[in-house]
């Protein structure tokens, strides 16, 4: 766990980021967390008239298709640290026409709920980045209604790969370069964080059940990402994750990573045709113990 300082300075880095890249976040020609979002909806499986929590909603990948199989009977609320993404998760729901979904700026490691006040709660690449994870598990217990769900995403880590990337990006991208990154992202940190509880499936469904659920389900599936050239997928990276890197790195490295990626990845396109790439997903869904 880290101390109170360095998890404000961690989320504060995190939400200047989003913030920064929110216009243009999973809009630049690749797809990736629409279709993740959606998979992640159908094993979830909201009902009509559910009450819906979504955390890091981010644009609504995963926030919005619920709200559409809820109807207007349900409610879904998405929750999202970085106030940016909030407004343009608004305008998608309302360039969509969905009506039945409430948006807060909110930390998703304490979230100011009502206890017992959701059916489902849904998290896609988001709950498990949280500083102290396993003890936000336990709030969103606390959170769903008896007999409510959960149901989250998460990359399939291996300590052999590069964190949070598809296996081919390993060799693209030289280990030395993450020295440039906050402390909090070395990767000796993200193995303390993240690869402890979260690389393999007993202690996962270890951390679920102690956090009070039960019925622990986990599903690795690959997701095709799609890009339509190497230069899309490096720009697209500067809205996610990735983007704390970018912003670290200085420019000659920057600039030598770039030209890396976007050989490598464009030497994987048939015909002029898109990047095809298989990301490994792990799929988590639980149901609350009482």
């Amino acid at each position: 766990m880290e101390t109170a300082t360095a998890a404000d300075t961690y989320k504060t880095k995190v939400t200047a980021a989003f913030n920064g890249a929110a216009a243009a976040y999973d809009r630049l020609g690749v797809e990736f967390f629409t279709p993740m979002g959606r998979r992640l909806v159908e094993l979830a499986a909201p009902g009509p008239g559910e009450r819906v929590l979504d955390i890091g909603c981010g644009l609504g990948a995963t926030l919005l298709p619920a709200a559409d199989l809820i109807g207007p009977g349900g409610s879904a609320l998405g929750i999202d640290i970085a106030d940016a993404m909030i407004e343009e998760a608004g305008r998608e729901a309302e360039r969509q026409g969905i009506t039945n979904v409430e948006l807060r700026v909110m930390d998703g490691e304490h979230p100011d709920l009502p206890a017992r006040s959701f059916d489902l709660a849904l998290g896609s690449y988001s709950v498990i980045f949280l500083p102290d994870a396993r003890a936000a598990l336990a709030r969103y217990a606390d959170l769903l209604a008896d007999g409510g769900r959960i149901a989250f995403t998460s990359p399939v880590f291996t300590r052999d790969t590069f964190p949070f990337l598809p296996p081919l990006f390993t060799p693209l991208i030289p280990f030395e370069l993450l020295q440039y990154l906050p402390e909090s992202w070395h990767p000796e940190q993200l193995h303390r964080q993240l690869h402890s509880w979260l690389e393999d499936p007993r202690d996962l469904t270890a951390a679920l059940e102690k956090a009070g659920f039960t019925e622990v389900e986990i599903t690795d599936e690959p997701v095709l990402m799609t890009a339509e050239s190497g230069e899309a997928w490096v720009n697209w990276s500067h809205t996610q994750g990735m983007r704390l890197l970018w912003q670290h790195l200085p420019e000659e490295e920057s600039a030598a990573l770039r030209e890396r990626l976007i050989t490598a990845l464009d030497a994987l396109r048939a015909d002029g045709g898109p990047v095809l790439i298989e990301v490994p997903v792990r799929y988590v869904t639980a149901t609350v113990a009482r």
